[in-house]
């Protein structure tokens, strides 16, 4: 009787260890997963070494941070979303142009540049050959603009490569946060 009540017990156990890795496993390949961050391509955001939570759920929009499928390489890079579908963009005297509109760009590193340009002049169709972002592509760009190989370099990323999107900075503790996306 006692054996049948122990087996009972450990079988139970197996049970919840069984559905919570069921559970894990389904949230981890669909809907969110941790990523390492490497390199200071999005210094200040994040520093190389940065954990990461990102959504695979979220729709992607204009400013937010995403993991996507490097092109040349077998590896995913992590950097802001710029241009979406049908936008123009533009890049002068160090001032972001999309669809005509300026925007400030707090998030970018400037700290180490005294007199010198952050982001040098651009225009998409000069960068891609392309008047504005196609469908299902979209443009991104590194915050520290003098480190990152982004769309200027490597042009437009599909849709279907991109990974996710950044929703919080979990490591080091001391640096979590949760990020919400700037108004516009």
């Amino acid at each position: 009787m006692k054996e049948n009540k122990i087996v009972k017990e450990l079988a139970s156990w197996f049970l919840v260890i069984l559905m919570g890795y069921a559970i894990a496993f389904i949230c981890r390949e669909y809907i969110f997963s941790p990523v390492v961050v490497d390199g200071a391509s999005m210094s200040p955001t994040y520093e190389n070494e940065d954990i990461i939570l990102v959504s695979k759920i979220s729709k992607i929009e204009r400013f937010d941070h995403i993991v996507f499928k490097a092109p040349y390489e077998d590896e995913y890079y992590i950097k802001r979303v710029i241009g979406l579908p049908g936008d123009t963009i533009e890049m002068k005297d160090d001032v972001l142009i999309i669809n005509g509109k300026e925007y400030e760009e707090p998030y970018v590193n400037r700290n180490s540049v005294s007199q010198m340009r952050t982001t040098e002049n651009f225009t998409l169709e000069e960068l891609t050959g392309e008047k504005t972002v196609p469908e299902g592509y979209i443009f991104v760009l590194g915050d520290n603009r003098l480190r990152s190989y982004d769309s200027r370099h490597f042009g437009l990323i599909p849709l279907d490569d991109v990974y996710g999107e950044s929703k919080m900075r979990i490591y080091p503790l001391k640096n979590m946060k949760i990020f919400y996306k700037p108004v516009e």
